[in-house]
């Protein structure tokens, strides 16, 4: 319904979408440029990721490394891995869910 029931500005509303476009993507552009952590092991593996869950850096303190126990080492990696993912997602959410409401929900492709 649209207030006093008439019928809606087609180019107000045009200007509106083209801008929440626009906002949507500078949104995303950002997320491509911004790096979030994520780490495991009280520090020993530390993962980078960008904001849009790019995998960019993974740092292995050399006490991490056991030649006799790679399996903690990997589970080490996945669990810093995830962390900065559940980072990145957590950036998403905070920078594109607004605007996701703004279209009326979710955005199909983008996680909430």
């Amino acid at each position: 319904m649209f207030p006093g029931g008439g019928q809606p500005n087609m180019q107000q509303l045009l200007q509106q979408a083209q801008k929440m476009q626009q906002d949507l993507a500078n949104a995303q552009e950002e997320l491509a440029r911004t790096e979030v952590d994520g780490q495991a092991g009280g520090g020993l593996v530390k993962a980078t990721v960008t904001g849009a869950g790019e995998l960019r850096a993974l740092v292995i303190d050399p006490k991490a490394v056991d030649p006799e126990d790679t399996e903690t080492l990997a589970d080490l990696i996945v669990a810093a891995v995830q962390a900065a993912n559940e980072n990145a997602q957590a950036l998403q959410q905070q920078k594109l869910g607004p605007l996701a409401q703004g279209l009326g929900g979710g955005i199909p492709g983008l996680p909430f």
